[in-house]
């Protein structure tokens, strides 16, 4: 069976010298790649006893980096813990985001060139 690991103890391994990480629910320990990790150490120190899910898949990390992680599993992260985990396993909320700005761009320029047209309309039929 799995481990289960508390929010306790991911927050007793947030040294150098002992560090785990918590990606989508599963507790890694990435205390020996630390020193090998491209991006540095205070990359991931900074995520240390919290989820670096967010973080993690904000980076875009390759297959590669995909398949060092699971060597490096400790266990699953309790359920029902102090520290909720967020649901990043859904790509729809980064097009949902890219949605609503494009529908924002639109309307930065169709407001205006309306407000332009109404304009010229008011003086042209106005006068």
């Amino acid at each position: 069976m799995a481990k289960v690991v508390t929010y306790e103890e991911l927050k007793a391994h947030s040294t150098k010298d002992s560090l785990y990480v918590l990606l989508h629910g599963e507790v890694y320990d990435v205390t020996k790649f630390i020193d090998e990790h491209p991006g540095g150490d205070d990359v991931i120190l900074a995520e240390a006893g919290k989820d670096a899910t967010q973080a993690f898949e904000d980076v875009g990390h390759s297959d590669e980096a995909r398949d060092l992680l699971p060597p490096l599993l400790v266990g699953s992260f309790e359920k029902d813990g102090a520290l909720q985990i967020g649901d990043t396993k859904t790509p729809g909320s980064s097009a949902s985001v890219s949605n609503a700005v494009e529908q924002g761009s639109n309307l930065m320029y169709f407001v205006p060139l309306t407000l332009l047209g109404a304009y010229f309309a008011w003086r042209f039929y106005g006068a």
